[in-house]
């Protein structure tokens, strides 16, 4: 068979390739851009919504514009004790981040570094952890809080918080250290480094991406958690922004458009911190993936 042939012949198979090509490219736009829609129209939907009056929303246009902005009701929502809020919702968030960061790398550290025997029960354990469902636990955490006197407290959001997130927390940070090299160990146990000091100096400054995806997600879910701090909190002056929402509903009315104002208000640290940080996600979830 001559060149010529041979290149007409390859010819079809090539235009049916990049017709297959073609139709795989736009069926995945296509897909992503129902993505994007689904993905930021509830946004776009509660910004409307922060924007109207108490009748229009009860008028149900869900989908129409508001007839005349009502930035009045981020003045409520600002009233509303919103600081007061955000600063328990900062604090709370802050403390459990720092916590589930130094107990889950130092867990992901023995039981991906060490060699003992329940190294691998542990991670099993801690696998479990992320199956049992947060809303099971709230009964005998309210015995247990009021038995020990922490109930109504800001330790009553830490401790489960931190429980809850210290299982995929330990999951991301272990399969990360799993793929350092022992080498850099051996090398500093030869110049005398002790296992804090490796651990410090090494381990954990290598380990920035999967940590920095971490402190993301468990600020993410923190930040939006609602049903234990409605459950353990009764305190004005204790509640975080989730359940300060609630300011705003009365015996005999509720300020719809305030609501909808303190919920934007209440999202905004997040996606602010998320659209600076949102690199930071892939390349901790990636890092220990592609690395030899």
């Amino acid at each position: 068979m001559s060149t010529s042939t041979a290149v007409s012949l390859n010819k079809p198979a090539t235009a049916a390739g990049r017709g297959r090509y073609s139709i795989a490219k736009t069926i995945v736009i296509v897909f992503l851009s129902i993505l994007v829609v689904t993905q930021v129209y509830p946004l776009l939907w509660l910004i409307l919504y922060s924007l109207k009056t108490n009748e229009e929303i009860l008028s149900g246009s869900f989908f129409a514009l508001p007839h005349a902005p009502q930035w009045s009701n981020y003045s409520a929502a600002l009233e509303g004790n919103y600081f007061r809020y955000l600063l328990n919702s900062l604090f709370v968030t802050s403390v459990t981040m720092l916590t589930v960061i130094l107990l889950s790398s130092l867990c992901a550290y023995a039981i991906s570094r060490f060699r003992w025997r329940y190294g691998q029960f542990v991670m099993l354990l801690f696998l479990v952890g992320m199956m049992i469902p947060m809303q099971a636990t709230l009964l005998p955490l309210m015995i247990i809080f009021k038995n020990i006197h922490v109930l109504n407290t800001h330790l009553s959001l830490i401790l489960p918080y931190v429980a809850f997130s210290m299982p995929i927390a330990v999951f991301i940070l272990s399969g990360f250290m799993k793929t350092i090299p022992h080498e850099i160990e051996e090398s500093a146990v030869m110049d005398g480094a002790s296992i804090g000091r490796i651990f410090r100096s090494i381990i954990l400054p290598v380990s920035v991406p999967p940590v920095m995806t971490v402190c993301i997600l468990t600020f993410i879910n923190i930040w939006n958690e609602y049903i234990l701090a409605a459950t353990f909190i009764s305190s004005e002056k204790l509640k975080t922004l989730p359940f300060g929402v609630n300011s705003f509903v009365s015996q005999y009315s509720v300020n719809y458009g305030a609501i909808g104002a303190f919920l934007v208000l209440g999202a905004l640290p997040v996606i602010i911190i998320y659209f600076l940080l949102a690199d930071k996600i892939t390349q901790g979830m990636v890092a220990g993936a592609v690395k030899g």
